[in-house]
């Protein structure tokens, strides 16, 4: 051990022992590259369903953040955002981009496929999947805990594969092909390619201990296989053991500080939530009544105070029914639970029946045919205009492009809601920018494709600065001509890069786990001033649209969808994805058209990822993916209408 080692385990334990942390940290924690394990190492760790995580590391060469969600308890999913220090964009001295460091992004998945008993839990792993190939490893690891001492052991190909105790791949002696690793190759960037995975001529052997030294520290000890010297050229490593402490600074934000094999200190900051668990049980707001309040005008009032809005009050001998609407509570237990409470606090005894509305649309209803015949309408609320408007700062993010490792705002944003008629709406959103640094971004797309559909938001983004910017200006009009058929029609600003009108049908029945539908809009491209100019391009795009709700072991959401994008390209998306009945969500998608991978360029084809997560008490909704390009791209609705149908009904 090294006198520079010594010293960092010194300064660490003592930190450790000094310092006041939370009291609750478990050997489960994110390494440095977002994925439970150690400190490069991963695990065959996971943490519960609807989990998430954010991860911040400073190394040598690599800066990186990832994202990691869990929508099972059995499967991790990351995506990754690097800078690789030292390490040039491009070769070419003459180009701008060059003279910044490279960047990087892809996916990493882990699987869990057997649980821990007698025997250790087992986990298998792909990471930079469909990325350039630059972190492009695959492992198989396993873990068995002992009282406060967790051991991980595993084998890893690709740039896990870096051990100089490294044996003969044994997949090869089932077939021979797995002894050829393909090499790197940047024009081959975002394609699938499974003779990649677990080939090598040989595996490397890795394994490593986390323990639990007390309430508020974590130890990390591994045997790191990062390859050394490989594409992304780590250095020699003085040893091959690294060494590390968590620290829990709440329950949710960890900071680890490690010595990796004995050549650097890096430093990882590290934030992980699971909103089943951390986010507070609804707290009920009493309203002030009069005393000539009616039972029905206390309940209104209840219900009102707490985001419930009501249409109507039915009754009969037994029952109440009530038919509401409401945004606010994706967790249908809280809705209940308000239910009941202003139920009670209006003095009303009886058995209530809900049947939740959304833009007149039934979403959920109660209200069987008996109660229907035997119900008398005590309570109708008068039609009128309402306007609701909400102003909130918020962030919007560039990450990876070739002028930096980070390009973003802090916006200023308003959303108002004009309720013209109960299913006649007139929404807005407005966004100014406080800082930003936009400015910057002026070198242009690669690859361009003949109709800059996305491309070019550079174009956009550069045009923050001045003055207030409208990403959306539009009328909706929903219908349900007949029971199950759903019509919605939309015209305006429907967002920021494009206007024009369209309709959606749906047809969907409540008590079936299938919809299918259709959607076809006319839509022009907006002028990069975001107000209401705009500029040559114009297409129609639509797609025939089938969705699928699996309810058994393996619960998810599947939806496809066949037409043309905004580009004029022709061709089919795939989207997976899971939610949780307090609004987070994760999900996956992919799209393959008549663009060939060619064409496409780097990437090969589009794809990327999806969330809601909460941020700050609300649901804050993301997508990822890893270039920008034109082909496969779609429009960017605020809602559509399976959504607006299924948003309460989530699959647990």
């Amino acid at each position: 051990m090294t006198r520079r080692f010594f010293f960092i385990f010194v300064l660490i334990n003592f930190i450790s022992q000094n310092l006041l942390f939370a009291d609750s940290l478990s050997y489960n924690s994110l390494n440095n590259h977002g994925s439970i394990g150690l400190i490069n190492m991963p695990t065959a760790r996971f943490y519960d369903e609807s989990s998430f995580g954010f991860t911040v590391y400073d190394g040598n060469p690599d800066q990186k953040v990832t994202m990691t969600s869990f929508p099972f308890d059995w499967l991790e999913a990351s995506f990754f955002y690097t800078n690789i220090q030292g390490k040039p964009y491009c070769n070419n001295e003459f180009d701008p981009v060059c003279e910044q460091d490279y960047k990087d992004k892809g996916f990493n998945f882990k699987l869990r496929i057997k649980e821990e008993g007698i025997f250790p839990s087992i986990a298998i792993g792909i990471n930079d999947v469909a990325g350039t190939g630059l972190y492009s490893s695959e492992y198989i690891v396993g873990s068995y805990g002992i009282n406060k001492t967790d051991f991980h052991f595993g084998l890893g190909w690709g740039s896990l594969n870096g051990s100089k105790n490294s044996f003969k791949n044994p997949f090869g002696s089932l077939d021979e092909r797995f002894y050829d690793r393909p090499d790197f190759a940047i024009y081959e960037t975002g394609q699938f390619k499974s003779s990649k995975y677990f080939s090598g001529e040989t595996v490397s052997p890795f394994f490593g201990i986390s323990h639990v030294l007390n309430e508020k520290s974590l130890l990390k000890i591994e045997y790191d296989t990062t390859l050394t010297p490989g594409t992304i050229g780590y250095d020699e490593p003085s040893q091959e053991f690294s060494i590390g402490i968590d620290f829990n600074l709440t329950e949710n934000f960890t900071i680890g500080i490690s010595n990796e094999r004995g050549n650097y200190t890096s430093i990882r900051f590290s934030y992980k939530n699971n909103p089943k668990i951390s986010n507070p049980r609804y707290k009920y707001k009493q309203p002030e009544h009069k005393d000539t309040d009616t039972k029905y005008q206390k309940l209104r009032r209840n219900l009102n105070q707490n985001g419930i809005g009501v249409n109507e009050i039915y009754e009969n001998s037994e029952q109440i029914g009530i038919q509401l609407t409401q945004f606010k509570h994706p967790n249908l237990n809280v809705i209940d639970e308000i239910i009941k409470r202003a139920s009670n606090d209006a003095g009303i005894n009886k058995t209530i029946k809900k049947d939740l509305r959304i833009a007149d649309l039934e979403v959920i209803t109660e209200f069987d045919e008996e109660f229907i015949n035997t119900a008398n309408q005590v309570y109708k609320r008068k039609t009128g205009k309402k306007f609701f408007t909400n102003t909130k700062l918020t962030v919007r993010p560039f990450l990876a492009s070739r002028e930096g490792f980070f390009k973003g705002a802090v916006l200023l944003e308003n959303d108002s809601e004009l309720i013209i008629r109960d299913n006649l709406f007139f929404t807005t959103n407005l966004k100014y920018s406080l800082i930003d640094n936009f400015d910057d971004l002026t070198i242009p797309p690669v690859d361009t494709y003949p109709a800059q559909v996305r491309s070019d938001i550079k174009d956009y983004l550069r045009n923050y600065q001045d003055g207030i910017l409208i990403g959306r200006a539009q009328l909706d009009y929903h219908l349900s001509p007949k029971k199950n058929h759903y019509l919605m029609a939309s015209a305006g600003i429907l967002e920021d890069m494009f206007l024009g009108a369209g309709f959606e049908y749906l047809y969907y029945k409540h008590d079936a786990n299938y919809a299918v539908g259709f959607e076809v809009f006319n839509v022009k491209k907006r002028d990069y001033q975001m107000k209401f100019g705009t500029l040559d391009y114009q297409n129609t795009t639509g797609a025939i649209n089938f969705y699928y709700r699996n309810y058994s072991t393996i619960p998810f959401d599947a939806k496809i969808s066949f037409g043309e994008y905004l580009a004029g390209d022709v061709g089919t998306t795939i989207e997976l994805s899971r939610s949780f009945d307090n609004g987070v969500m994760f999900g996956i998608f992919a799209s393959n058209t008549n663009v060939s991978a060619d064409q496409f360029g780097e990437g090969s084809f589009d794809k990327g990822i999806f969330f809601d997560i909460p941020i700050f008490g609300d649901l804050v909704g993301y997508s990822w993916r890893p270039l920008t390009k034109d082909p496969g791209q779609k429009l960017v609705r605020k809602h559509t209408l399976y959504e607006l149908l299924v948003k309460f009904k989530p699959i647990n």
